[in-house]
């Protein structure tokens, strides 16, 4: 399944980091959290990336386009017959990514809707945020989505308290999506979601409007909004302090998400 991630916010709650470059780049342990996404797809078996831009897209779009040279030793030799070479091996020989560009502006909504075009019609598809990590289970997660033959499962979790929380019932069925969450107790959306090609029918192409807010209002009105329940290790990287703590525990080699 194709994996669309959003990239393109401006990442205001770690102005530190993203006053340089986009969320998605900033790195845990060298290399930018996008990656430590991709790679956990990438270990289920998901490797077709489509990669929403938007603010600082050329970074991502440089760091693509020269990514041996970003995550290899390399060798060059020079004078009249000039010549390199990469000595590490990688296992990203059989991704694919798509750079959209979404524009630098766009909420969520339209950032998906504008990559409409990449997902053949019928076709479902993942799609996450670029700046949160879990070690959440991505197959189990689509075994779910289909179980429920709903348009749209988000993987629940608990959060620190700040998230948008849902109420869910006994069988899975998201009942209420509330923006400000009363009590860490509850579930949020952690992202992580799986999407039939129906999703792209809740979606609109204005620039102003939040995937977060009226389509997800929608899908929960419909009843089409399931949840997959993830009670273990998911953080996101909105603030300083959150990104120490993620390079902390890669650094101690207790990263959860670190699977492959």
């Amino acid at each position: 399944m194709k994996v669309v991630i959003l990239c393109g916010g401006k990442g205001t709650r770690l102005r530190e980091e993203t006053e340089f470059r986009p969320k998605p780049m900033v790195p845990i342990g060298g290399q930018p959290i996008l990656w430590h996404i991709m790679k956990f797809y990438a270990n289920y078996g998901h490797k077709e990336f489509i990669i929403c831009l938007g603010y600082k897209g050329e970074c991502i779009k440089e760091y693509f386009r020269n990514y041996l040279w970003n995550t290899s030793d390399v060798t060059l030799y020079l004078g009249k017959n000039d010549a390199l070479q990469f000595h590490d091996k990688n296992d990203e020989n059989d991704w694919s990514v798509t750079l959209a560009e979404t524009g630098e502006h766009t909420m969520t909504s339209a950032r998906v809707k504008r990559v409409q075009r990449y997902i053949p019609h019928g076709e479902p598809f993942l799609l996450t945020y670029g700046d949160g990590v879990s070690n959440i289970d991505i197959n189990a997660s689509i075994a779910a989505h289909h179980a429920s033959g709903k348009v749209c499962t988000l993987t629940a979790v608990h959060p620190a308290g700040r998230f948008g929380s849902l109420r869910i019932e006994d069988d899975n069925t998201v009942h209420m999506f509330n923006e400000k969450p009363q009590s860490e107790e509850a579930y949020v959306n952690g992202g992580y979601m799986v999407c039939n090609h129906q999703m792209f029918d809740y979606l609109s192409d204005d620039p102003e409007v939040m995937l977060e807010r009226k389509p997800i209002d929608d899908l929960v009105r419909d009843g089409q909004l399931n949840a997959f329940r993830h009670e273990d290790f998911w953080q996101p990287m909105d603030t300083y302090q959150e990104m120490q703590h993620l390079n902390k525990v890669w650094a101690q080699g207790k990263a959860p998400w670190k699977i492959w």
